[in-house]
């Protein structure tokens, strides 16, 4: 990592032990592992805040479907039946 820094952090001793059976398994640090959970743990948020802050720009643009619309839609669907062929 040419652009890293340090981070510490306090883990349960269980943990740190699972940790270091995995980074053994594997044949990689256990900071390696560590730096890469952190990673997809920001990624995967990082992209769930935009998501949300997205829908709720939408819905300050008055694009969202009322609620009792929604609801009367969704009753709609258990009545719908199919044919068999």
């Amino acid at each position: 990592m040419a652009d890293s820094a340090v981070l510490s952090v306090r883990i349960e001793k269980s943990t740190k032990d699972r940790l270091a059976k995995i980074a053994r398994s594997m044949k990689r640090s256990q900071s390696f592992l560590a730096a890469e959970a952190i990673e997809e743990f920001v990624s995967v948020q990082e992209w769930q805040i935009a998501g949300i802050h997205d829908a709720l720009a939408s819905l300050d643009r008055g694009e969202g479907i009322a609620h009792e619309d929604m609801k009367a839609w969704v009753a709609t669907l258990g009545a719908r039946q199919t044919r068999s062929s």
